[in-house]
């Protein structure tokens, strides 16, 4: 993403947050930002357009940061979990995100509403892989309903932890309080052995790489965090930061967000990092394509199947 686009959305998401989504024009956001209306049009097709590019870009720094807690510990380490959810809440909080949702529901846009739905989907996916992680394969069949209880615990704990205080302080407070109330969950829930929605039902609502092993998402993150950290190391120019950047952030949603995943596209993308960066990641590279390979095998394995 170039500078001049960042800056843009930048300077919308500082008015979204004074001022909401619906009440700020984008004659608003041109005079803020200081850019002209074909240059706002040159990056967005529309104001709703801007807001998903904010989605995007925030979560794009949420899901880098809570991967790189990762690096080094154990995927079933609770402290790293609680540390992960508290990056998370705080940028929630910073980015006023939890009000901007609620403002999209009541509009009429259907496109941004969707938008909405999948990114919250997103994230109780990513909160249901964790779950995995932290309490094992032998408790899976009850996880995905965890992780729904789990988001409404967390959510008016701290709606009503927030008439208290705004410190950021007490919110960890809060992330350990409802994830010592999670374990018990867990395996109350386990002993009885009730399920009210089968884990099965993530695999229906989002499509991409998780409807087949949870293991190789794992393996993805795990290999394009380190390769990401690797373009700022090897490459001081920021257009080539960008570009390898860009390059990574295609693959990954291809592989992960999309319903028919363009093999050829990948396989491209894959050969343009590998002739263009020699020597960089090599073998980070070998590893990315093993486990693409794997996956598109997976995906022909179920088309058979059905």
């Amino acid at each position: 993403m170039n500078d001049r686009k960042q800056h843009v959305i930048n300077k919308a998401h500082q008015l979204f947050i004074e001022k909401g989504f619906q009440a700020t024009s984008i004659q608003d956001i041109l005079d803020f930002s200081g850019i002209s209306k074909g240059t706002f049009y040159k990056y967005f097709s529309s104001k709703s357009e801007l807001l998903i590019a904010i989605y995007k870009a925030t979560f794009k720094k949420l899901q880098k940061e809570r991967d790189d807690l990762l690096i080094g510990k154990s995927p079933s380490d609770i402290d790293v979990f609680i540390k992960q959810l508290v990056m998370q809440m705080i940028s929630n909080r910073k980015n006023k995100l939890i009000a901007l949702y609620e403002e999209v529901m009541s509009t009429n846009d259907v496109d941004l509403k969707q938008y909405i739905r999948i990114a919250r989907l997103r994230s109780l996916r990513w909160m249901y892989t964790r779950f995995i992680d932290i309490f094992g394969e032998k408790n899976k069949p009850y996880l995905l309903d965890c992780a729904i209880m789990f988001q409404g615990l967390m959510q008016h704990n701290l709606q009503y932890n927030r008439l208290a205080t705004d410190s950021n302080e007490k919110i960890s407070q809060v992330v350990r309080f409802s994830v010592n109330r999670l374990v018990k969950m867990v395996d109350e829930v386990a002993q009885a052995e009730e399920q009210l929605h089968p884990p099965e039902l993530i695999d229906k609502w989002l499509p991409g790489l998780q409807k087949n092993n949870h293991e190789l998402i794992v393996q993805f993150y795990k290999i394009v965090s380190p390769m990401r950290n690797c373009i700022t190391k090897h490459f001081q120019d920021k257009n080539e930061q960008e570009k390898y950047n860009e390059l990574l952030d295609f693959i990954q949603e291809e592989i992960m967000h999309t319903r028919a995943p363009r093999k050829f596209l990948i396989e491209s993308t894959l050969q343009t990092l590998q002739n263009n960066t020699a020597g960089v990641w090599e073998k980070e590279l070998h590893q990315l394509n093993e486990i693409i390979t794997a996956y598109f095998h997976q995906l022909e394995e179920n088309e058979e199947e059905h």
